[in-house]
């Protein structure tokens, strides 16, 4: 592998932004070597945040439309980040922006059409990672662990702090990730009830108290009994997990405060006992100080928090490298993960 300059993109569902980061890739030695050349996160403007926000009650025929046109908004980012930066990447890797995930249906949407950010870039496109592994009976998700295993195997663990959590580690020749709970999903849709887009380092969440009752019922939600391959969707919180927050009439800290030792207690659950070994912690709430405390205090693991560039773009950069696995028709998506039939190489390729 000679060095490959590529651009990876990433709109989470917290609603942050699009984050672009600009990857170089070398095989050194039989290994594989990154750099974070530049990184930007676009902030979507209120124009942009309604319409993702409220893309699963759009039409079919409104759906079609906004897929187009936000993939157009992309590449025309990516090109005015291409200018800024003076650089000529070989290709673009774009997650797109979940609008619906039901695996167990047998579909996963991620909008941004390939050819529309192809067109407006200039700049051939790889994208639509998650449909091949749910085609293939899996979960579509995660898709970063194989980025975890050849890019960060030197960590016993990869957590991210996401709008989910999720945690991703080695189990002999296995690489074993799934979904966790959700984490900036939920904590920002309760600060934005107080005016604030995040609760910045978890100072609201800090002054509440824990409501021990809604913290048991959380606990006790069927999807943590789940031990096989499993991901959470945004139908899964409207559904099941904001409803009971919501019942419990608890004041917003209070809330914020429940949902953190929540999130706490169920990554140390997810996280082998017996494994030992370093925490590699990344994400938007790996800048929240209060979660981050609740999350040390009942784990037996030391989490490490990198370097800002990788905390904020570590997703960005693996789905850089999983568009250069797919264009070297290289296995980018892990069966043992996914619980798909078997490992495939997923993405769907426009060129410009």
């Amino acid at each position: 592998m000679k060095k490959t300059l590529a651009i990876g993109l990433m709109s989470g569902t917290s609603l942050d932004g699009l984050d672009i980061a600009l990857c170089e890739f070398e095989n050194l030695a039989g290994k594989t070597k990154y750099r974070i050349i530049a990184a930007e996160t676009i902030r979507y403007s209120t124009h942009w945040k309604l319409l993702l926000q409220h893309a699963p009650q759009l039409s079919s025929v409104e759906l079609c439309s906004m897929e187009f046109e936000y993939g157009a908004f992309v590449g025309n980012q990516v090109s005015n980040f291409v200018q800024r930066h003076h650089c000529r990447p070989q290709f673009i890797a774009s997650h797109g922006h979940t609008v619906f995930h039901q695996p167990d249906r047998g579909f996963t949407l991620q909008i941004g059409h390939g050819a529309a950010i192809a067109a407006e870039a200039g700049i051939d496109v790889v994208c639509d990672f998650r449909s091949p592994d749910v085609a293939l009976g899996g979960q579509g998700a995660p898709l970063v662990p194989i980025g975890d295993r050849d890019l960060f195997g030197d960590y016993a663990f990869c957590l991210n702090l996401g709008g989910f959590a999720n945690v991703s580690f080695q189990d002999e020749s296995r690489r074993i990730a799934f979904d966790i709970c959700p984490a900036n999903i939920a904590l920002n849709y309760y600060a934005k009830k107080l005016g604030h887009d995040f609760d910045k380092n978890g100072q609201v969440a800090a002054g509440g108290k824990i409501d021990e009752a809604l913290l048991h019922r959380l606990n006790s939600l069927d999807f943590y009994q789940i031990n096989k391959a499993k991901s959470l969707g945004r139908e899964w919180l409207d559904s099941e997990f904001l409803p009971m927050i919501d019942d419990s009439e608890l004041d917003t800290p209070g809330i914020l405060s429940t949902l953190c030792e929540h999130i706490a207690i169920q990554i140390n659950k997810a996280l082998p006992a017996n494994a030992s070994g370093q925490i590699l912690t990344t994400g938007g709430g790996a800048e929240n100080g209060f979660l981050i405390s609740r999350i040390r205090h009942h784990s037996k693991h030391t989490l490490l928090i990198p370097e800002k560039n990788l905390v904020h773009y570590k997703e960005a950069l693996v789905f850089a490298y999983l568009g250069l696995l797919r264009l070297e028709d290289k296995i980018n998506t892990l069966a043992t993960v996914t619980g798909a039939r078997r490992d495939c190489s997923g993405g769907c390729v426009y060129l410009a």
